[in-house]
């Protein structure tokens, strides 16, 4: 490359081809605080009070002080209440860095990655960014069912992950535990990492059945962001075989996560009724908010997560941005496959999704 050609890509050190090339995962979330938020999955009342006095409780000296983590694994296993060993509890800076972690650790340029349409964007550029080729294989009909014998057959060629998000962010799709326990068995080369940020609100996770002594290769992503409401504090485990999550945390900075988040988290996971009780408002209003889209003729779909995806009559973005004028915030799936032209609607509490009916209702001339 010539001085003049070296001028003309830019005056500054260039990254690798990958990173180059990437897009990265961005979301708008800047000026949400004073309105509904319906937009991102989040836990809409705040988390436990215990876990708000055990933070002012914090001494301003340990603000100085490195984090500590001892004992944080055996209280994740503490509160799954299963026959873990810490070793198998990895700690990460909210379960988007255990991703980042994982494609870091086994990802390379040229291999597969093997996932469903649409999902978690968070997967994409954690993938590009490896240089690995994706194959995303479409959710199938009209309910977004989970597109089993292709990914059966896709598994044949050996892909270096499987990724699954159950339930599925965004059409909720839920897969059985016992059939991604399938999967895994049927490919012992592949790492199937299986995100259940939403299980809670849907009961299928693979944990009570999972032997990782048998199955080395499955790897189960939880979180306290949705349930507990500690998103704004990033918390994240990776639950798998003690030599799987040993890998993954090597790629990880000693001190990933603060503090304040480590507090968080022990009393959040000693107040788990406090999440219960959360947790069983949002179904119950979930239940509620997919009776009314029934009655009024909205389509609409929900299957599992704290979300469910409705479809306007008017213009999606109109309908988003006259929303946002009155204080509710939800996700137009704008450009994405299959559920292009849909709205996607987090639930909170029945008061709340009682205010979004209301606004809706209005916005889309729907009679009361």
């Amino acid at each position: 490359m010539t001085h003049d050609q070296s001028s003309a890509v830019g005056s500054f050190p260039q990254p690798r081809a990958e990173v180059e090339s990437l897009h990265a995962y961005s979301a708008p979330l800047e000026g949400r605080r004073q309105m509904l938020r319906l937009d991102f999955n989040e836990n809409t009342i705040g988390p436990s009070p215990q876990v708000v006095e055990a933070l002012r409780a914090i001494p301003a000296d340990h603000i100085a002080i490195y984090p500590e983590y001892d004992g944080l694994q055996q209280a994740v296993i503490a509160n799954l209440d299963l026959p873990l060993q810490p070793d198998q509890v990895g700690l990460f800076n909210g379960v988007d860095a255990a991703i980042h972690a994982i494609f870091h650790a086994y990802g390379d340029r040229g291999e597969t990655l093997l996932t469903t349409s649409p999902t978690f964007g968070y997967y994409t550029p954690c993938a590009q960014m490896q240089g690995m080729v994706i194959q995303a294989i479409p959710y199938e009909g009209a309910a977004f069912a989970f597109p089993l014998e292709a990914i059966r057959n896709a598994l044949e060629s050996t892909p270096r992950l499987l990724l699954i998000c159950n339930p599925n962010n965004p059409t909720g799709t839920r897969l059985a535990p016992q059939q991604i326990l399938e999967l895994a068995a049927a490919a012992p080369q592949t790492l199937v990492v299986v995100d259940e940020l939403y299980e809670a609100f849907t009961g299928d996770s693979v944990l009570p059945l999972a032997d990782f002594s048998a199955l080395s290769n499955l790897l189960v992503l939880r979180s306290l962001a949705k349930t507990a409401g500690l998103a704004g504090l990033r918390i994240g485990f990776a639950i798998g075989h003690s030599a799987v999550v040993d890998r993954i945390s090597r790629v990880t900075g000693p001190y990933d996560i603060n503090s304040f988040a480590v507090t968080a988290a022990f009393a959040a996971l000693q107040d788990q009724a406090y999440t219960d009780g959360y947790v069983a408002e949002v179904i119950e209003a979930r239940t509620w908010m997919a009776e009314q889209l029934q009655a009024a003729g909205v389509r609409h779909h929900v299957e599992g997560g704290n979300y469910l995806l409705l479809w306007p009559q008017h213009d999606p973005a109109v309908v988003d941005q006259q929303l946002r004028a009155a204080g509710i915030l939800v996700r137009a799936m704008t450009g994405k496959p299959l559920i292009d032209g849909s709205l996607r609607v987090s639930i909170g509490t029945r008061e709340q999704m009682q205010r979004f009916w209301a606004a809706y209702r209005q916005i889309e001339s729907i009679p009361g």
